[in-house]
């Protein structure tokens, strides 16, 4: 039986915003060349960060998740995610894949708030 393959391209980043971005990304300069590219790590943690699981079920496809999460942790602690999301959202067409607003109302029963039927009684 095979294993089913894993749509990761949804949550890669398009080449367009790469472009805007790759610059800001640390040059490597000390040791033999990364395995993973910075383009590769950022969108392993953007699949992390939209699915929610945790780091060590990051899919083989991604790499190493170690890898992936140290970086992740030297480009939070260098301020690199901001850099990014101010140049990302400065365009004037904003992605609103995941904006949802919504009028529903949910009406609760008078027993499900915790109030007290007769509150003079006590």
């Amino acid at each position: 039986m095979t294993k089913p393959q894993l749509n990761t391209n949804r949550h890669a980043i398009s080449d367009e915003k790469w472009q805007r971005i790759e610059k800001l990304f640390p040059a490597y300069t000390t040791g033999r060349p990364p395995k993973l590219s910075n383009r590769a790590a950022l969108n392993a943690v953007l699949w992390q960060l939209k699915v929610g699981s945790p780091w060590r079920d990051l899919p083989a496809e991604f790499g190493s998740w170690k890898t992936v999460y140290s970086r992740f942790r030297k480009w939070t602690d260098s301020g690199l995610f901001e850099q990014i999301f101010e140049i990302i959202c400065e365009s004037d067409d904003p992605d609103m894949e995941n904006v949802s607003l919504d009028s529903t109302t949910i009406r609760v029963h008078q027993k499900g708030t915790g109030a007290q039927k007769n509150p003079s009684v006590q």
